[in-house]
């Protein structure tokens, strides 16, 4: 299942938000960037997988907010799948924590 337009939509929020850019992503769909640091990734309407401290990624995963990467699930990386118009906020939260994390590491200590 996928959520028609779940990409525009989540692609037009993250660009707004400052310093965030969009790239192809390697394996496909598009990656969200602030400066080099990678914020998640989008798999056409359906998939996004989002980076996290190995900590918080188990908070995600045992709050049910998204499950392990799909791929890679001992990492820090969550899959989160798009299957019906209310996981299309959801995922936007997840990525803007994501986005907060990559703020904070980038300003000097």
């Amino acid at each position: 299942m996928s959520v028609p337009n779940a990409q525009n939509q989540i692609t037009q929020t993250l660009t707004s938000w400052e310093g965030v850019n969009t790239a192809p992503h390697r394996f496909g769909g598009v990656e969200y960037r602030l400066g080099s640091r990678e914020l998640g990734h989008i798999h056409g309407d359906h998939l996004i997988d989002i980076p996290f401290p190995k900590k918080v990624r188990d908070e995600i995963v045992n709050a049910d907010l998204a499950k392990p990467h799909h791929i890679l699930p001992e990492t820090g990386w969550v899959s989160f799948y798009l299957r019906e118009e209310e996981d299309v906020p959801r995922a936007i939260a997840l990525l803007r924590r994501s986005y907060e994390i990559a703020l904070k590491q980038k300003q000097p200590r």
